[in-house]
């Protein structure tokens, strides 16, 4: 199995950066891990909350130990709290079902990692992820942001 490279994660951290700073966003912290869950590449803009870096990589960490992006976590388990508490548990804390953890799949649709952004709201943070997939000519899941993440506040 591939992992996403060091200049894919590279490229997905800067393009992601980039689309946080075009859209107004709060500072933003982003963690890029490979398929074994290990750290890749990681950049805090200035001003970046001193928890952001373990909200990013844990974001990122769920996606890939569950499988699914953390946007659809959050909607599977929205009515399963005790599951939730019990995945937090298991995964030593690292599980954070918002959004703002996508999958990383390569061209033969395989999971080759994940992006975890923190920062600004949930579903902005979730944009700036997919946007830096994008930028790297890798596949984000989800494809798309929340179609409504423009107007989500904090």
């Amino acid at each position: 199995m591939s992992n996403v490279s060091l200049d894919q994660a590279t490229t997905l951290i800067d393009a992601a950066l980039a689309a946080g700073t075009d859209a107004g966003m709060m500072p933003l912290t982003v963690a890029v891990l490979d398929t074994g869950g290990h750290l890749v590449a990681l950049k805090r803009q200035d001003r970046s909350g001193i928890m952001r870096v373990q909200v990013a990589t844990g974001k990122a960490w769920g996606a890939l130990g569950m499988g699914a992006s953390s946007r659809l976590l959050r909607e599977r388990l929205s009515d399963r709290p005790a599951f939730i508490s019990a995945l937090t548990v298991a995964s030593e804390g690292r599980f954070i079902p918002v959004p703002g953890g996508v999958l990383i799949r390569d061209a033969s649709g395989h999971i080759i990692g994940a992006v975890g952004v923190s920062g600004d709201t949930s579903d902005k943070d979730e944009y700036c992820a997919i946007e830096g997939i994008k930028a790297t000519g890798l596949t984000p899941d989800p494809a798309e942001p929340d179609p409504n993440w423009q107007g989500s506040s904090l």
